[in-house]
C-alpha cells in the first residue's frame, strides 16, 4: 500500500490511499441486517420526497411551520444517504475499502446532516413555542422570511465548522493501522488510528457534539417548559389539550432521536465496557432509523399533510 507523504510546518504528513470500515466483520446475521437497512433507506427517500412533493406543490403549505419540516426531511434524505448506500456496498460487493478523499466527504455530509437534524427539532420547537404562547403575534413573529433567515443560518454555521472539522482531519498522520472500527468513516475511530498528536480533532468533536446536540435540546426542554406554563394559565382546559395535541407529532420526533443517542452514552458512561459489536449497531440504528420514522409520523399525525396526501391519492385513482 502506497502512502502520500506531504510537508506541513516541517512536519511530515503521511495520508493512506483510503481506510477498510470493520466495524460488522464479527457480527452474526449480518446479511439480515443489510437487507433491514436496505427497506429503511427505501423508505426514508420515497416518504420524506412524498412529504417534499405535498409541501411544494400546495401553496396553502407554504408556511413557516412546513418550511421547518421541509428541511427536516431534506436533512434526513442527506443523513442516510451518507451511511446507507455504502454500507449495503460493502455487504454486497464485500469491499470495505474507502478511498482517503472520499472518507473525508463521507465524514462532512455525515457529520453536517446529524447536527442540522438536531437543529432543525430545535426549530421545529421554536415553531411550537411561537404558535401556543404569541397566539396573536404568531404571524408577525413566525413569517416566512424569519424561518428562512433561521434555517439558513443553522446551516450556515454547521457547514462552517464542519469544513474545519474535517479540514483538520489533513494535518494528521496514519502511518500504522488504517482500520476504522465503526460502519463507516466515523471522525473519532478515524482520527484515533493517527500516530501524531490528535488533541486538536479530540477538542473539536467532544465540543461540537456536545455544544450541537445539548444546546438544541436545551432549547426545546425550554419550549416546552414555556408551552406547559402558557397551557395551565389557559381558562379553557379544552384549548390547553387542543393546543398540546399540536405538539404530538413532534415530541415523537424528539423522543425518536434523542433518547437512543442519550442512552448509548449513559450505557457507556456508566455500564463501562460495552461489546463493540453491539456498539457500532446502536449507533448505526440510532442514526438511520429517525429518518425513516420521521415523514412517516408527520405524514400520520398532522391533519394538513394527511388530508393532502389521501387528496392526492384520490386523484390518481380517478385518473387511472
Amino acid at each position: 500500500m502506497s502512502f502520500l507523504r506531504t510537508v506541513l510546518n516541517d512536519s511530515l504528513i503521511i495520508h493512506p490511499p483510503g481506510f477498510y470500515i470493520i466495524g460488522f466483520e464479527t457480527f452474526p446475521f449480518i446479511s439480515v441486517y443489510f437487507i433491514f437497512l436496505a427497506f429503511v433507506y427505501v423508505v426514508t427517500v420515497l416518504f420524506n420526497s412524498f412529504l417534499i412533493y405535498i409541501i411544494a406543490f400546495n401553496r396553502c403549505l407554504h408556511t413557516p411551520k412546513f418550511l421547518a419540516v421541509i428541511n427536516l426531511a431534506v436533512i434526513d434524505v442527506i443523513l442516510n444517504t451518507s451511511t446507507i448506500p455504502s454500507m449495503i456496498k460493502t455487504f454486497l460487493l464485500e469491499d470495505n475499502f474507502v478511498p482517503f478523499n472520499l472518507c473525508l466527504l463521507q465524514m462532512f455530509v455525515y457529520y453536517t446532516a446529524l447536527p442540522l437534524e438536531s437543529y432543525a427539532l430545535a426549530i421545529l420547537a421554536y415553531d411550537r413555542l411561537i404558535t401556543i404562547c404569541f397566539p396573536l403575534r404568531h404571524n408577525s413573529f413566525n413569517t416566512l422570511r424569519s424561518m428562512t433567515c433561521v434555517v439558513s443560518l443553522s446551516w450556515v454555521y454547521v457547514l462552517s465548522l464542519n469544513t474545519y472539522a474535517t479540514g483538520i482531519m489533513t494535518r494528521l498522520s496514519f502511518c500504522n493501522s488504517v482500520k476504522v472500527f465503526s460502519y463507516f468513516c466515523d471522525y473519532a475511530p478515524v482520527f484515533r488510528l493517527a500516530c501524531n498528536d490528535y488533541t486538536l480533532q479530540w477538542s473539536v468533536a467532544s465540543t461540537a457534539s456536545m455544544v450541537n446536540l445539548m444546546g438544541p435540546f436545551t432549547c426545546i426542554l425550554l419550549s416546552y417548559f414555556s408551552i406547559l406554563v402558557t397551557v395551565f394559565r389557559m381558562k379553557s382546559v379544552s384549548s390547553g389539550i387542543k393546543a398540546l395535541t399540536t405538539c404530538i407529532e413532534h415530541l415523537i420526533l424528539v423522543a425518536v432521536f434523542y433518547i437512543p443517542i442519550f442512552s448509548i452514552f449513559l450505557v457507556g458512561l456508566y455500564v463501562g465496557s460495552i461489546n463493540p459489536d453491539q456498539r457500532v449497531l446502536s449507533l448505526s440504528l440510532a442514526s438511520c432509523l429517525p429518518p425513516c420514522i420521521n415523514p412517516i409520523v408527520y405524514s400520520l399525525k398532522t391533519k394538513e399533510i394527511k388530508t393532502r396526501a389521501l387528496a392526492l391519492v384520490r386523484k390518481n385513482k380517478i385518473g387511472t
